[in-house]
Parts: C-alpha cells; sequence; structure tokens
C-alpha cells in the first residue's frame, strides 16, 4: 500500500484575463520525496508556487493536503498548515542578525503583557545549533545576515522552515545564483530535509542541480504539464530534451559545429 501524499494537486488552472498561467496541472508529492518541478522561464512554476503557498486562488482544480482538500485564504494559512516556501528573494533583512531573521515574527519572549522581550539567550542558542545542524557554524548569531554567504542565507531560510513545522518545503529556485560550492551545500540539506521525511519540491529550470537529488520530475511548458516521471524512467538529457528550449540548445549545438566545421574547410582550401 502506498503512502498517503502529503499534498495533492488536482488539475489545477489559473486565468489572467486571456493569458493561460495554468492549465489543468497535477501534481504529487509524498514523504520523504523530492518532487522536482521544472520548466523555463513562463513555464508556470512561479504561479503554481503561488497557488501553493496560498497567495493566488486557483480558478479551477483542488488542492488536498493528506487526502484533505484545502483553499488557502493567505500565505499564513498554507503556512499554518505546514507548507513553507522559500523564495529566491530568500525574505531576509541583510542588516539584521542571524538570530532576528531566524525567529522573524516568531520570537520567543521573556516576562508578560506590556513588559514581554526578545529572549535573546534562548534565540540565538537555537539558530546557532540549528544553522549547525544543517553543517553552518554561526559562531556569532548575533552577526548580520548580510555577511553570510548566499548558500548560507539559503540554508538559514530552509532550516527556519523546517525548525517551525514545516512538512512540505517549496524551494524556489534555490541555487539559481550560487556557485558551485554554494550550491552543492543547500543540494546537501535537500537530501537532509527528504531524510526528515519532509515533503520537498524542488523548483528549478537547471537540470544539473535537480537531477541528482530529484526522486520524480514534473515538467511545466506555457502553463501545461508534459508529464510526470520517475526518476528510473528518464534520464537526465531526456529531462533536458522535454524542457522549453532543449531542442533550441540541440539546433545550436549542430548550428555551431557546422559553421566550425565549415570554417575549418575553408582555412585549410586557403593553406
Amino acid at each position: 500500500m502506498s503512502p498517503q501524499p502529503l499534498i495533492e494537486v488536482r488539475s489545477i488552472s489559473k486565468y489572467f484575463g486571456s493569458v493561460i498561467a495554468l492549465e489543468n496541472i497535477s501534481m504529487i508529492c509524498y514523504p520523504g520525496e523530492v518532487m522536482c518541478l521544472l520548466g523555463d522561464n513562463g513555464a508556470g512554476k512561479s504561479t503554481l508556487i503561488k497557488a501553493l503557498s496560498g497567495v493566488h486562488k486557483p480558478d479551477a482544480g483542488q488542492i488536498l493536503l493528506s487526502g484533505e482538500e484545502v483553499v488557502f485564504e493567505s500565505p499564513r494559512d498554507a503556512l499554518d498548515r505546514g507548507i513553507a516556501t522559500v523564495y529566491q528573494d530568500l525574505a531576509t533583512v541583510p542588516l539584521m542578525s542571524v538570530t532576528r531573521n531566524f525567529f522573524m515574527g516568531r520570537e520567543p519572549t521573556l516576562g508578560w503583557g506590556p513588559f514581554q522581550r526578545f529572549d535573546i539567550a534562548t534565540g540565538d542558542s537555537t539558530a546557532q545549533r540549528e544553522m549547525l545542524n544543517i553543517g553552518i557554524d554561526v559562531r556569532d548569531p548575533g552577526q548580520a545576515v548580510g555577511t553570510l554567504s548566499g548558500g548560507e542565507r539559503q540554508c538559514l531560510a530552509i532550516a527556519r522552515a523546517i525548525y517551525f513545522g514545516a512538512k512540505v518545503l517549496i524551494l524556489d529556485e534555490p541555487t539559481s545564483a550560487l556557485g558551485v560550492h554554494q550550491a552543492a551545500v543547500v543540494l546537501r540539506y535537500v537530501v537532509e530535509a527528504r531524510a526528515r521525511g519532509l515533503g520537498v519540491i524542488f523548483i528549478s529550470h537547471n537540470v544539473h542541480h535537480a537531477y541528482p537529488v530529484g526522486d520524480r520530475f514534473t515538467m511545466l511548458n506555457r502553463g501545461r504539464t508534459q508529464g510526470t516521471f520517475e526518476k528510473a524512467e528518464i534520464s537526465q538529457e531526456q529531462v533536458m530534451a522535454m524542457m522549453a528550449g532543449g531542442r533550441e540548445l540541440e539546433r545550436l549545438t549542430e548550428e555551431l559545429e557546422g559553421n566550425h566545421g565549415a570554417g575549418n574547410r575553408s582555412s585549410r582550401s586557403k593553406a
């Protein structure tokens, strides 16, 4: 008997006037799985993220959490139900400390009523411990987030989501602006989140980053699905070919090789 999906999307559609943002999209994410949502710019990935995180209400279709249909009234509603979204801009404040960013809006407090104040000691120790759990040694949790690398800021946002009880973790292009080493740090933590039993929806247009950590792949193209595939069913090269731009890259490669060959022949004839 297969496990119940953490989140399921059934025939979701979203329109903006005459523009088709999403049409008849279905997707499932199970506990302990990385579902990769792939597509080029304009494929509909961002709109689907916003539907899952409570920003947009779908015009048609259903969203189910653990088998129960839900309608999100706001992003806070989705977050309270265990869906945490880490956007590309991370929603961190560079001039605020690591601890302040970790607990933003959910600070531990001391005292009561009008005398409540931020429990900075508890906050610092918790933020430092949770960051260390994912391999980021923050020696001073009071340091500004802007002093961290891009990969460390991504891991801070992911650690924050998991600490506050996320069951489904939606990652919006988490490696797009990172170097090789920093991207590897983030991808390792994606694998760690999967090992903890979370359902991870990994949104990307970079197949080289998504394929190694993904379990299943849903491809979008101009708001429509091109299918969902198990990793054993499809190779990395096939994924690239199916994504918008794959054929264009193949044609470009052929053109460049043709021009290179013609240039060599021209050079030899002159010689």
